[in-house]
C-alpha cells in the first residue's frame, strides 16, 4: 500500500477507501488518537486502546479468524517494547491486510492541548512538556517512517478528524448505510423534538378548505392529485429531493447512522403527509433505507 502524508487541509474525497483488516493507530500524545479510535469503532471496527505489543500477533490471528475488522491504538505508553514494533509490524503485514496510521501535530499545538486539559505528558518526569514531546517524537520516529497514512491534526477539530477517518476507511458496500426517518406532523401540535431537518409545507394550497377533502388524508389519491396539480408542488419535491440526496453522503461521512426529516403543515393530515410520502419514494429510489411515519394523521 502506498504511503500517504495527509496535510492539514486534507478532507475525504472521492478516492476509494483504504483496505484494512487490521488498523494500527499510533502517534504523538495529544494528537487525537482516542478520537480516531472512536471513529473506527463507529465504522464497525473492533477497537482496542493500548494493546501490549507482545499480544499484537495473537490479536491479529483472532481478528483474521473472526473475519472482523479491528483497530488497535499503540503509543509511547508501551515504553521499551516500542523498539520491537517495526519487526512485529513487518511480520503482521505478511499475514494480514494491515494499515499503520500515524497521528501528528505541531509541538506548540501539542503543548497547548496539554495545558488546556491539564493532563501530564505520559513521559512525565522532571522535563517540561515541550522536552517530553521532543523525546516522544524521537522515540516514535522509526514507527512514523513505516506509516501508510500520516495525519497532522494541528488545524483539525474532532469532527474533522472523524470525517477524515470515516472518508478513508468506510466500507464501500455500506456507502448508503444510514437509516432515514421521514415524518409528517402538524404545527398546531408542535414540531417533533427528534427532528434533524424540518421543512414547512404550509405554502402549498390547503385541501382542508375543500369539503370533499376535509376528512381525507394526503394518502388518498384524490387529495394527492389535488396537491400535485400545483406547479410549486413538483418544484418543491424536486428541489428537496436533490438537496437531501446531496447532503446524505456528507452525513454518512460524519458518522451519522440515522436522520429524521420532518415535513409540517397546519394539522398534519394532508400536505405534509403527501410530501413525506413523495420524498420517501425519491430517497428509496436513490438507494437509501427509509422509514415513513405520520405523527398526527389520526388526531
Amino acid at each position: 500500500m502506498p504511503k500517504s502524508n495527509l496535510d492539514l487541509a486534507a478532507l475525504p474525497g472521492k478516492e476509494p477507501p483504504l483496505a484494512a483488516d487490521l488498523v494500527i493507530l499510533t502517534g504523538l500524545s495529544g494528537s487525537g488518537k482516542l478520537t480516531a479510535l472512536k471513529a473506527f469503532e463507529d465504522l464497525g471496527y473492533y477497537a482496542v486502546d493500548n494493546l501490549p505489543i507482545a499480544l499484537l500477533s495473537k490479536f491479529a490471528d483472532l481478528t483474521y479468524e473472526s473475519k472482523k475488522r479491528a483497530a488497535v491504538a499503540i503509543d509511547i505508553r508501551e515504553g521499551e517494547a516500542l523498539k520491537q514494533f517495526p519487526k512485529t509490524y513487518e511480520e503482521l503485514k505478511k499475514r494480514l491486510v494491515s494499515t499503520l496510521v500515524f497521528l501528528d501535530a505541531d509541538d506548540d499545538v501539542l503543548r497547548r492541548r496539554f495545558s488546556e486539559t491539564r493532563r501530564p505528558h505520559p513521559l512525565g518526569g522532571e522535563a517540561t512538556v515541550l522536552a517530553s514531546i521532543g523525546d516522544e517524537r524521537r522515540q516514535l520516529a522509526p514507527i512514523r517512517a513505516l506509516a501508510d497514512l500520516c495525519i497532522n491534526t494541528s488545524k483539525l477539530n474532532v469532527h474533522e478528524l472523524r470525517s477524515i477517518i470515516t472518508g478513508k476507511f468506510h466500507d464501500q458496500k455500506d456507502a448508503n448505510k444510514i437509516v432515514i426517518y421521514v415524518n409528517s406532523f402538524g404545527f398546531r401540535n408542535g414540531v417533533p423534538a427528534d427532528s434533524d431537518l424540518v421543512f414547512d409545507v404550509r405554502f402549498l394550497p390547503n385541501p382542508n378548505y375543500i369539503p370533499e377533502f376535509k376528512h381525507l388524508t394526503g394518502r388518498h389519491p384524490s387529495v394527492a392529485r389535488y396537491i400535485r396539480s400545483f406547479p410549486q408542488t413538483g418544484e418543491f419535491i424536486n428541489r428537496i429531493s436533490d438537496l437531501l440526496i446531496y447532503l446524505l453522503p456528507h452525513y454518512i461521512r460524519e458518522g451519522k447512522s440515522y436522520l429524521t426529516i420532518s415535513f409540517g403543515c397546519t394539522g398534519g393530515h394532508h400536505r405534509s403527509v403527501f410530501i413525506a410520502n413523495e420524498i420517501n419514494k425519491r430517497l428509496k429510489k436513490a438507494g437509501f433505507s427509509v422509514r415513513e411515519s405520520h405523527r398526527d394523521l389520526n388526531r
